[in-house]
């Protein structure tokens, strides 16, 4: 579609609005345009917005950025710098800031801050996050000589920012080869049996210790929590072996803790029995006295009633001998005195007939001895025999008396 196509009046159409143009003319310098639109951007800072001046010969003179075009763009310049050195620090942050490399403020707190960027460097540190690093060692030495494979877990906070940012080039690399020395050097000077059952907790509280006097020797500014043994087995090739130590390990354990429980369940029960018996002991000693003096004061009675009446008193211990005697007994044989034939007198057969159950004679009733005294009466010589029976003890309930 051509551009210059004759129109009313006989003028052309130029799309550039340059007006009715020879059949010669092309579109406007591109060249023109941008001087032109670079002079109007010049005239909004002061600058002159007039045309190029043409030089001699009919040629344009190249154009040039004019001091307002410069001037607006160091104030642009100047005030994206200004923007840039705004920044955050966090609660759990705190800030060093460097100038040149110098340290000019040890701890910026948290909240909005601004420095000179490109001029003042600023490092924000986290001081407040608990961080942690595992260390897995294989193939370490124990002091018995032996192989272990042992797992470390290290937490630590950062404590001084400044130390942690200028002090030392690396503190990250710095902990973990002061950390990989230190589990060496502890596992070096423990026993193997050791670390792998009882002694985790001590082996963990030295290694701590010995990681943070490396740590203050090298100035890091990071303090160590806590220090956590993992894991701690021997080499794969050995370790079904040192399983079956551990378990003779944990059953002899168990065989001490089941001793001392029965030991313990023992102990209390001998001691009561032994003080039981020390009571029985004590107890019978009492008894035994107190009826030593009791058969003394009644001896002594009877030696005075003895010196009063000899005769009496010697008839009278004669016939209480005999009660004891023949009260145990439920079979008596009597002697008849002039006669070849010996009286038996069976007492339990009797009182069996007589109650219907056996008892001993001295257990029946008045009623039951006088019958038991009838029946015997057959039985006894009369009194021209020389021989008597005092029937009155037998009405009384002590039995049959040879006299």
């Amino acid at each position: 579609m051509a551009w210059n196509k004759p129109g009313n009046n006989g003028k052309d159409n130029d799309p550039w609005g340059g007006g009715q143009r020879g059949g010669d003319k092309g579109p406007p310098d591109l060249d023109e345009v941008i001087r032109n639109l670079t002079g109007k951007f010049s005239g909004l800072f002061g600058g002159s917005g007039g045309k190029p001046n043409k030089g001699s010969g009919g040629g344009q003179s190249s154009g040039g950025l004019s001091p307002g075009l410069l001037t607006g763009m160091v104030v642009v310049a100047a005030v994206i710098w200004g923007f840039l050195g705004f920044y955050m620090v966090d609660e759990a942050e705190r800030g060093v800031v460097l100038r040149f490399g110098r340290v000019i403020d040890e701890t910026v707190q948290p909240g909005l801050h601004w420095n000179p960027p490109i001029i003042d460097e600023v490092n924000l540190v986290n001081v407040s996050e608990l961080n942690a690093k595992t260390y897995e060692n294989r193939a370490m030495l124990t002091t018995d000589e032996n192989i272990i494979d042992i797992a470390v877990t290290v937490q630590y906070r950062i404590e001084d920012p400044v130390d942690y940012i200028i002090a030392v080039s690396n503190p990250e690399r710095s902990l973990d080869n002061a950390a990989e020395s230190a589990i060496r050097h502890e596992v070096g000077s423990n026993f193997m049996d050791q670390i792998l059952t009882t002694g985790r907790e001590q082996m963990a509280a030295a290694v701590e210790e010995r990681l943070q006097d490396y740590m203050e020797i090298y100035d890091t500014g990071i303090r160590v929590a806590r220090v956590n043994v993992v894991d701690a087995q021997p080499p794969d090739a050995v370790r079904p072996a040192f399983d079956d130590v551990i378990r003779a390990r944990e059953d002899e354990q168990r065989a001490q803790n089941q001793a001392q429980q029965y030991a313990n369940q023992r102990i209390p029960e001998a001691r009561g029995e032994a003080q039981r018996q020390i009571e029985q002991a004590n107890a019978y000693k009492e008894e035994v006295i107190a009826k030593a003096e009791g058969e003394a004061s009644r001896f002594n009675q009877l030696f005075t009633e003895y010196e009063k009446a000899p005769e009496v008193t010697r008839q009278r211990l004669y016939i209480e001998a005999m009660q004891d005697v023949m009260t145990a007994s439920t079979k008596i044989m009597i002697d008849v005195e002039g006669g070849n034939n010996m009286l038996y007198v069976p007492l339990d057969k009797i009182m069996e007939q007589n109650t219907g159950s056996p008892g001993r004679l001295a257990s029946g009733t008045s009623q039951e001895l006088r019958d038991l005294a009838n029946q015997l009466a057959p039985y006894l010589p009369g009194p021209s025999s020389g021989v008597a029976v005092d029937r009155t003890r037998l009405n009384n309930g002590r039995g049959g008396r040879q006299q």
